[in-house]
C-alpha cells in the first residue's frame, strides 16, 4: 500500500497535482473547493490458460477463471500495456484531442481500434463498458485511499457492478521506478512479453538515462529547475513531493524550486498557484511545462510576464508529462530530455 497518510485534496487542490493533474478535473472523493515518443509495442504472447490473479496497490487481489482478454483501462495504462504487447479493448480518459488526433497520453495506441468510453473527466459510458463484456478494469491511483483515476465516483458502484474485477496501480508518493515495475508485473501476468529484446533495450535506455541525469546534476548542481503548468488565470508551481517523476528526479540530484509548505498547503499539498503578475516569484534556470492537453502550452502563453522570465528568454523550457505512460519505452525520453537540458543549461535564474 502507498503511504498510510490520508490526503484530503480540495477540488482545486488536485488541479496541479504534479503540475496541474488534469485542469478542470478533481478526484471525486476529495473536497468541493472551487473548482510521442517513438517505439512500437512488443509482440503479444499467448496468455496462459487457467486461473489468473494479481494483487494490486490497494492490497486487493483481482481474480478471474482465465487470463483477462477484454481489458478496459485508463488511456495511459492502456498505452503502457500496449508497449508490452497487451491490448485493451476499451479506454477512458484523455484519448483524443479536439481535432481528433491521439492525445499525448495515448502513446503509440491506435485510438481508432479501441472503444472510447469517455474522453473527459466524469465521462464513462456504462452501457458501452458492459457491451465489451469486460473481464478487467485497470487505472492508476493518485491518492492512498484507492480512488481509481478517471472512474467517476458517482457511478463507480454501477461500473463495478458490471462484474469485472479492478486493479489499481499507485502513482502516489513514490518514485517513478516503482510504478514502472508494477506495470511491468501486471503486463507479465496478462501475457505480455516483458523479456523481449525491445523491452530489454528500453529498460537499459531508461537506466542509462538515469545515470546520465545523475551525472548532469553533479556537474551542474546550481541549475535550478521549476515544474510548472499554465491555465488561463493561474500558473501552478509544483513541489517535488507526491509526483512520481519529480520525486525520482530529485533523488537523482535535480535541484528543484520548492514552494513553501504553507504555500503548498493551500493547494492540497501539491503545488502553489501564482497569478500571472507574480509568475516571476521563483528564480529558475529551466522550466518543465505540463504537456498535457488540459494545460496551456508554452507557445500559446501570451502573458508578458511569462515571456520576460530568464529561462523563457534563454529558450530553456522543456516539456513534462505529470502522468507518464508507465513503460520504459515512454519514460526513458523524459529522463533523457531533462538530462540534456541540465547539461547545456546556462545559469540565468
Amino acid at each position: 500500500m502507498p503511504n498510510a497518510r490520508v490526503t484530503h485534496l480540495s477540488r482545486r487542490g488536485i488541479l496541479a497535482a504534479g503540475g496541474a493533474l488534469g485542469l478542470g478535473a478533481a478526484l471525486a472523493a476529495c473536497g468541493d473547493d472551487d473548482a510521442k515518443s517513438g517505439g512500437s509495442g512488443a509482440k503479444t504472447t499467448a496468455a496462459a490458460s487457467g486461473p489468473w490473479s494479481f494483487k494490486d496497490d490497494r492490497g486487493q487481489t483481482a481474480k478471474t477463471d482465465k487470463t483477462p482478454a477484454s481489458i478496459v483501462a485508463f488511456i495511459g495504462v492502456a498505452a503502457a500495456l500496449h508497449d508490452y504487447g497487451v491490448e485493451a479493448k476499451g479506454v477512458f480518459g484523455p484519448t483524443k484531442t479536439s481535432d481528433g488526433k491521439a492525445d499525448v497520453q495515448a502513446g503509440d495506441l491506435d485510438i481508432t481500434k479501441v472503444t472510447n468510453l469517455g474522453n473527459e473527466w466524469g465521462q464513462f459510458n456504462i452501457e458501452k463498458y458492459a457491451a465489451l463484456a469486460p473481464d478487467l478494469l485497470v487505472s492508476t491511483m493518485f491518492d492512498n485511499v484507492g480512488t481509481l483515476w478517471y472512474v467517476p465516483e458517482e457511478s463507480k458502484k454501477k461500473i463495478l457492478a458490471v462484474g469485472a474485477p479492478s486493479v489499481g496501480i499507485s502513482v502516489y508518493d513514490r518514485q517513478l521506478t516503482e510504478p514502472l515495475q508494477r506495470m511491468l508485473a501486471l503486463a507479465k501476468s496478462l501475457g505480455g512479453d516483458v523479456t523481449s529484446d525491445q523491452v530489454t533495450q528500453a529498460k537499459k535506455r531508461f537506466e542509462d538515462a538515469a545515470a546520465r541525469l545523475r551525472a548532469a546534476t553533479k556537474a551542474n548542481p546550481d541549475i535550478k529547475v521549476m515544474a510548472g503548468s499554465a491555465s488561463q488565470d493561474l500558473f501552478y508551481v509544483s513541489g517535488s513531493n507526491l509526483s512520481i517523476d519529480l520525486e525520482y528526479f530529485k533523488a537523482l540530484g535535480v535541484n528543484f524550486v520548492e514552494p513553501s509548505e504553507k504555500s503548498k498547503a493551500k493547494g492540497g499539498g501539491w503545488y502553489e498557484s501564482l497569478s500571472w503578475e507574480n509568475v516571476d516569484k521563483y528564480a529558475a534556470d529551466i522550466i518543465m511545462m505540463d504537456n498535457r492537453t488540459s494545460a496551456i502550452q508554452p507557445a500559446d502563453i501570451t502573458e508578458g510576464t511569462w515571456k520576460k522570465l530568464p529561462a523563457v528568454k534563454a529558450g530553456q523550457v522543456i516539456a513534462r508529462n505529470p502522468e507518464p505512460i508507465l513503460s520504459y519505452d515512454k519514460c526513458a525520453p523524459l529522463v533523457e530530455d531533462l538530462a540534456a537540458a541540465i547539461e547545456k543549461a546556462k545559469k540565468v535564474g
